[in-house]
Formats: C-alpha cells, sequence, structure tokens
C-alpha cells in the first residue's frame, strides 16, 4: 500500500510537468502556421503551404501536425519533408550543388539579360555606315533637290 502511494504521489508530481510539455491546440495551430509558411505548395509553387488550399497542401499541413503533435522539432520536420519531396518544398533550401540554380538562377537571368540588352545597344551603335566626303555630297544635293520644288525631278 505504501508503494502505491508513493508511486500516486510521483505520477502526481509529474502530471504538471507532462501537460507542460504537451503543447496546447492553440500552440500546435502557431507552430503548424509558422512552419507552414516557410514551406513551398508542390501543387501552386508560388504559394506557401499555409496559402494553399489544393489537396497536397491540405495533405501536407495534417503531416506537419501530427509530426509536431508527437514531439518533433521543426528542423525535423522540415529534413522529413526535403527528404520526401526535394529541396524544392523549402523556401530557404540549403546552399549546397544541387541548390545553386535555385539560389543563383535568378541571378544569372538577371545578368543575361543585362548582358543582351548591353550587346543590342551596341550592336545598334555601330550599324550607321560613316560617309565618305563625296558620298556626303551626293546625299546632301539630293537632299537639297528635294526640298527644293523647283528643281526638274528625275526619274
Amino acid at each position: 500500500m505504501h508503494r502505491l502511494r508513493a508511486a500516486l504521489a510521483l505520477w502526481l508530481c509529474w502530471l504538471p510537468v507532462l501537460a507542460a510539455a504537451a503543447p496546447t491546440e492553440a500552440e500546435l495551430d502557431a507552430r503548424v502556421h509558422a512552419l507552414s509558411n516557410e514551406l513551398r505548395c508542390l501543387v501552386c509553387q508560388n504559394q506557401t503551404l499555409a496559402d494553399s488550399n489544393a489537396d497536397l497542401a491540405v495533405d501536407l499541413r495534417r503531416q506537419i501536425r501530427e509530426q509536431l503533435r508527437g514531439g518533433a522539432s521543426d528542423q525535423a520536420v522540415k529534413d522529413y519533408l526535403a527528404q520526401r519531396y526535394g529541396d524544392f518544398v523549402l523556401y530557404k533550401p540549403p546552399l549546397r550543388p544541387l541548390t545553386w540554380l535555385l539560389w543563383f538562377g535568378p541571378l544569372l537571368l538577371v545578368a543575361g539579360v543585362a548582358w543582351a540588352i548591353v550587346r543590342a545597344r551596341a550592336r545598334h551603335r555601330g550599324t550607321g555606315a560613316a560617309l565618305d566626303d563625296s558620298a556626303r555630297r551626293h546625299l546632301e544635293s539630293l537632299l537639297n533637290d528635294a526640298a527644293d520644288p523647283a528643281s526638274p525631278r528625275q526619274p
């Protein structure tokens, strides 16, 4: 009987600790929402999991909730999803050779467009041919003749 009372007292002492360790539903909702804002919807691709209403996004939010309820950390959930769906699911993928295009692709695109614009402008500026003196005099005479209505027109 004495051991039963001691076990019950020990259990009652641990009850507040266990209750404090288990997240409330509001805390769990907040963690799921915060984590869903850091993950990309694989269907929509331009929305977070929190913003998407796609069936896969709803299912992934449910999986996140279950893992967090089971005691998984935020990083463990991200690692699980990245392992299962690839680094594209993360809005901030880790920097490694496989994700260089995700990190540096936009910069390369901007640099390529800037290079193309500079080349096109340089090519456009270089198209004007320089006229020698005789060609310039001939052009001026043609322009003067066209401006003078009294001059006879040649066919």
